[in-house]
């Protein structure tokens, strides 16, 4: 494989959202240093996926143990890296271990043969084989929690990993094999590289890598499916979300405005699930603004390492600009911000420091409506009935999840019964329960990850007939 268009390695470097100061620098791998990866874990898949699977669930159980317990410096680096709110900053952490822990719990049944009806004179079972290496690519906005839905099933299921994280979040892929150093996990069988773009696509294509599972960007999932075009090889990819909210007549209203507005705030807005449209009742309409607004107007926004900062910075300026860019053109286009930017300090002019935002009077002609935002604001439209909320939240490029909010939860259900979408809450929003497959339709991407699901992208069936004579 040709590695990188140029002579000499590239530079990566984490720029601190929290005051633009570089904190970490890294060089790319260099061909020699991706070859060896590459070999590395080809060698240990060998031996991998032949250890008992109660051996790789324990391994994995103390891998967990480990990561754990760098708790507080993890929770330092994530505000550095892409400014989280320290106070919020280890929730990261609970979260990666609470999935972990129930992928290792269900992977022996999940990871179990198959077996048909018994026929005499014959035996018959579907063995579920590991695939060979995995390539994981994972984002900045939530690196452990996106990266373990793939690394652990995929461990378990007998493969070897190899991780490329975020230019923006390098060290979470050192600290993630400082924890499998620490648990003793066979050389090869986790690795991480620092790749350039370029390389990351050579890597896809290298006939070494089995299975790509990627998180981010619908451009990026494009080019992971160029990457892959020809190599016959399983892709996930969990893209883009604008995710929507119902809020019907019934709903405990004090109840939805918290949830909402937290799972439209909550990270500045960076979260691939995050509420990002709401749909809400005519006859509560103005009760549901109000109480947003005034929500939303108690939010200590400044920089990170305050601990009582619970809104932070974008990731970047750029992030936060495009981010102003639909504001303003919703805006001059007839919508009306209720939470005015110079009430909170921290907001500045051309830089990643974003106040949230309220919009109202907004309708699908709009950016905010229609395209990612990825940002602190709620957009917020008036509707008349289930099957008008139906009609808008299904009117989108993305389905990533919807939620409803209702005290009827047979009419919950029959309304996520017509929403295109990979995930359906009532009364719940910006959460993944490990419980449940983890997916997207239309533009939010392909493929699955947790529950006993998520264990079949990261295997393949092998079937057996076995006649006695």
């Amino acid at each position: 494989m040709h590695y990188g268009k140029l002579l000499i390695m590239t530079i990566i470097q984490c720029i601190s959202p929290v005051d633009n100061s570089l904190y970490v620098e890294r060089q790319t791998a260099s061909a020699e240093e991706i070859e060896k990866v590459l070999d590395a874990a080809v060698l240990a898949q060998k031996k991998w996926k032949n250890m008992p699977i109660k051996e790789r669930q324990a391994l994995c159980n103390k891998a967990v143990d480990a990561f754990v317990s760098m708790k507080e410096d993890i929770s330092e680096e994530l505000t550095w890296q892409m400014g989280r709110p320290i106070s919020q900053a280890a929730g990261e952490v609970s979260g990666f271990e609470e999935r972990a822990r129930y992928m290792i719990d269900i992977a022996e049944d999940s990871l179990a043969d198959i077996r048909p009806s018994e026929k005499e004179g014959f035996n018959r079972y579907i063995k579920r084989e590991a695939l060979g290496v995995a390539f994981i690519i994972a984002p900045w906005n939530f690196p452990y929690l996106t990266s373990v839905n793939a690394i652990i099933p995929a461990l378990l299921a007998g493969n070897t990993v190899i991780l490329k994280h975020s230019a923006q979040t390098p060290l979470c892929a050192e600290r993630l094999e400082q924890a499998f150093v620490t648990a003793g996990f066979p050389l090869g069988v986790f690795q991480y590289l620092h790749l350039s773009h370029v390389d990351t696509e050579a890597v896809i294509q290298s006939p070494k890598i089995n299975f790509v599972a990627f998180t981010g960007s619908v451009p990026g999932g494009k080019m992971v499916e160029r990457a892959a075009v020809g190599r016959f090889i399983g892709v996930g990819l969990e893209l883009g979300g604008k995710d929507p909210a119902y809020v019907r007549k019934d709903a405990d209203l004090q109840y939805a405005i918290e949830t909402i507005t937290d799972g439209a705030i909550f990270n500045t807005g960076q979260s691939c699930c995050g509420i990002e449209r709401v749909y809400v009742d005519q006859s509560i309409y103005q009760v549901f603004v109000d109480g947003v607004v005034s929500l939303v107007k108690q939010y200590k926004f400044g920089r990170p390492e305050n601990p009582s900062t619970n809104l932070g910075p974008m990731v970047k300026a750029s992030s936060a600009e495009f981010v102003r860019s639909q504001i303003d053109e919703a805006i001059v286009a007839g919508a009306k911000s209720l939470v005015d930017a110079n009430s909170f300090d921290a907001d500045q002019l051309g830089l990643q420091y974003l106040a949230p935002h309220v919009l109202i009077d907004v309708d699908h002609s709009m950016r905010i409506m229609n395209e990612e935002t990825f940002g602190p604001v709620i957009a917020i439209m008036s509707v008349s009935s289930d099957d008008e909320a139906i009609r808008l939240m299904n009117d989108s490029e993305f389905g990533l999840t919807a939620a409803v909010f209702t005290q009827d939860e047979q009419a919950a259900i029959e309304i996520g019964n017509q929403i295109e979408t990979g995930t359906l809450f009532m009364n719940r929003c910006d959460y993944l329960d490990p419980a449940l497959a983890w997916t997207g339709v239309k533009n939010s991407g392909r493929g699955c990850t947790l529950s006993s699901v998520g264990f079949e992208s990261m295997t393949r069936p092998k079937s057996y007939h076995l006649k006695r004579v």
